[in-house]
């Protein structure tokens, strides 16, 4: 089996590695982190739980640690574009994680809060920034940001920022990254504007694929409960009496839906919140924090919102709406079963979602176990990995 004394990393990144408790690399980081290193452009098939942060941020590192030069002022030396507030804390946590020996800086650039600390970490420069895309060129345009000094561009997620509208202000940003660089570009899927978006960047590129769908699905427990709309509430708070269901992401298709039913919960006495594109960030973050840290039991979110939410310890998945479109049902479930550990997805399907269902199961190649509503506790045990 590969370690990560095999993939040559230094000292430092090992030490941290053990101390967030990282054993072996996953197959993307096998494949990616030999390439990176050598300086190679890098095109990534991965969705999110598939160690792909660390697979493009370790060697990264490396490369800084090892050609130190000084930042130029308001710019950075790598450039990670991504499409969410969340994703992009969560890649600067991580980024700061394993070189927490290397003495290398990160900020985070990203919209819905004020700009003044953003400007000010930017004005010496930085090593690493991290940003999403509107708010990033706001700071280009207004002089605050310039992206002269980059060596490194990666784009995170690419295929859901061209679902949320940004793959015109990507364009725009990774052309003012003009000097000589390495780029990366990571998504789930490879529709054809993102196609052409990396063979317009990338150089020669290698290509790595994560490991498929189908075998995050097969990880999880699932399990389809026939029910009418009208009491999905009263069924959900049925299942949730029962302690096994600890730490539990419920997804709406609206933002309108995931306020109801956080709400809801909380009057039945259930710890809940919600997350969506409509809360501000403060609120968005105190949700997830409460969430991470086990003070919020139930966490209600909508597929965008929800997008990049890396928590361990997600015990179950409760589709209380089945998404339009049969993808983001593994993207949803892929949120539980990380990292070796077991988990459940509990789908609440009523009369008008029968051909969403139909889709989902012919993706995933096979359908989903009936859970009979008067049975609700052979749903609460997500079955252990082995």
């Amino acid at each position: 089996m590969i370690s990560f004394e095999d993939l040559a990393l230094v000292e430092p990144i090992r030490r941290a590695l053990k101390e967030e408790n990282y054993s072996v690399p996953t197959p993307i980081q096998a494949q990616a982190i030999p390439q990176l290193l050598a300086g190679r452009d890098l095109l990534g098939i991965a969705q999110t739980g598939t160690g792909k942060t660390a697979a493009f941020a370790l060697p990264i590192l490396q490369r800084l640690a090892a050609e130190r030069t000084a930042t130029r002022r308001k710019s950075a030396r790598v450039l990670v574009l991504t499409p969410t507030r969340e994703l992009a804390l969560q890649i600067a946590d991580s980024f700061r994680a394993y070189g927490r020996y290397l003495g290398s800086r990160t900020t985070v650039i990203f919209g819905g809060v004020g700009q003044n600390p953003q400007t000010a970490a930017m004005a010496r420069g930085v090593d690493i920034l991290v940003a999403t895309p509107g708010r990033l060129l706001d700071l280009i345009a207004q002089g605050h940001v310039v992206l002269d000094g980059v060596e490194t561009v990666v784009l995170d997620e690419a295929d859901r920022m061209l679902d949320m509208g940004f793959i015109h202000d990507v364009k725009k940003i990774v052309a003012l990254a003009k000097g000589r660089r390495q780029t990366l570009l990571f998504s789930a899927t490879m529709p054809p504007d993102i196609a052409r978006l990396a063979a317009g960047i990338l150089t020669d590129p290698v290509r790595v694929e994560a490991t498929p769908p189908a075998t995050t699905v097969a990880l999880v427990e699932q399990r389809v409960v026939f029910v009418e709309r009208g009491d999905k509430r009263e069924l959900l708070c049925a299942m949730l009496k029962d302690p096994a269901l600890a730490r539990i992401l419920v997804f709406t298709r609206t933002k309108h839906l995931a306020n109801r039913v956080a709400e809801q919960l909380g009057r039945s006495g259930f710890a809940a919140d919600a997350i969506h594109g409509n809360k501000s960030q403060n609120a968005r973050q105190r949700a997830l924090e409460a969430f991470r840290a086990g003070r919020v039991r139930i966490l209600v979110a909508t597929d965008i919102a929800a997008r990049g939410i890396d928590i361990d310890g997600i015990t179950h998945v409760v589709n209380y709406e089945l998404p339009n479109e049969p993808e983001t049902y593994v993207h949803r479930i892929g949120r539980t079963a990380r990292a070796g550990a077991g988990g459940a997805a509990i789908s609440l399907c009523d009369s008008e979602e029968r051909a969403n269902l139909r889709d989902i199961e012919r993706l995933i190649g096979r359908k989903l176990p009936v859970l009979d509503r008067r049975d609700l506790r052979a749903a609460a045990a997500p079955r252990r990995a082995a």
